[in-house]
């Protein structure tokens, strides 16, 4: 599971998720990718998931980049206990989200098997996503502003 080795400071706000992701909404090492198209907090082993599922699909042909890391812990207090004593302790981490952020690519394997790979990882993904190749992101999303 991915987490950081060490933080600056072990509990976090919450924090929002408001507009679209202005970083990491282009494709800069693969040919295709998985794009959010929706806010969400994404757990380490969510992504460790998706991993999987692809890795497992492309029979370890091609290549694979995980672009986004769960460096946010969330805090949750124990069942049953009564209001008040404290923030509750760290029970995971999660990776923010925003609409437009690629999140997974791939290289080395025929449009097909990548697009397979991408869409069993989706599955493992809380948000909604879409597939998208290198020529997509740079004629379409990626050069709004």
């Amino acid at each position: 599971m991915l987490m950081p080795k060490r933080v600056k400071r072990r509990k976090q706000f919450r924090g929002t998720m408001r507009g679209k992701a202005l970083r990491g909404n282009t494709i800069s090492n693969g040919e295709y990718g998985i794009v959010a198209t929706e806010p969400c907090w994404i757990k380490s082993n969510q992504i460790e998931a998706a991993r999987i599922a692809m890795t497992r699909y492309i029979k370890r042909g091609g290549q694979v980049w995980i672009k986004i890391f769960p460096d946010k812990p969330v805090t949750a207090k124990p069942a049953e206990t009564r209001m008040g004593s404290g923030k509750g302790s760290t029970e995971f981490w999660v990776a923010v989200v925003k609409p437009g952020r690629v999140m997974f690519e791939i290289a080395g394997v025929s449009e097909e098997i990548a697009r397979e790979a991408l869409r069993l990882a989706t599955h493992k993904l809380p948000c909604k996503c879409k597939i998208v190749s290198r020529e997509d992101l740079e004629g379409g999303m990626g050069s709004e502003n």
